[in-house]
């Protein structure tokens, strides 16, 4: 029962980052709900007054600030990436993208190694097949292992758009 719980913490943990972004896009659409709210407000208020061309120009000009403001935020995020690599070698940037996959699979590594090893044990040590297994496949492992596999394939779930 524990390993089914932790099973399902665990993948739903990878889609943290989706229901964070579901609160921020909500936010931001209560904000632009209001922005527009006040520029219907602002319409009707130039059309009564007789400016209805102004409409027109306002809408370029918003346009105008989105598309340079999409930009701006673009080239700041090229920007950034450009700056953490500066004065590295290809080398010391592939490696920086290695960190995870390293981790992981040397985790991996250790998990196996671990499982052979102590059934290698076991089983010279005049332990039975069945001791053996209870004693490295416990709970517990069966715990760890299935929290590690759902929050990965949580992740990799969650991140598709």
């Amino acid at each position: 029962m524990f390993t089914l719980l932790t099973t399902l913490v665990s993948f739903l943990t990878g889609g943290v980052p989706k229901v964070l972004d579901f609160f921020q896009n909500r936010s931001d659409n209560k904000h632009e709900l209001a922005m527009a709210q006040l520029q219907f407000t602002q319409q009707l208020e130039l059309q009564k007054a007789g400016f209805s061309l102004q409409k027109d120009l306002e809408e370029i000009k918003y346009d105008e600030i989105q598309t340079t403001t999409a930009g701006v935020e673009r080239t700041a995020l090229y920007q950034h990436d450009i700056e953490i690599g500066k004065g590295a070698s290809t080398w010391v940037i592939n490696l920086r993208a290695m960190v995870r996959p390293a981790i992981t699979f040397g985790l991996f590594g250790l998990l196996v190694l671990v499982e052979i090893f102590g059934f290698y044990y076991a089983v010279h040590s005049g332990t039975s097949y069945n001791d053996a297994m209870k004693s490295l496949w416990s709970t517990d492992m069966q715990t760890v292992w299935a929290s590690i596999v759902a929050f990965w394939f949580g992740t990799q779930a969650f991140g598709k758009k």
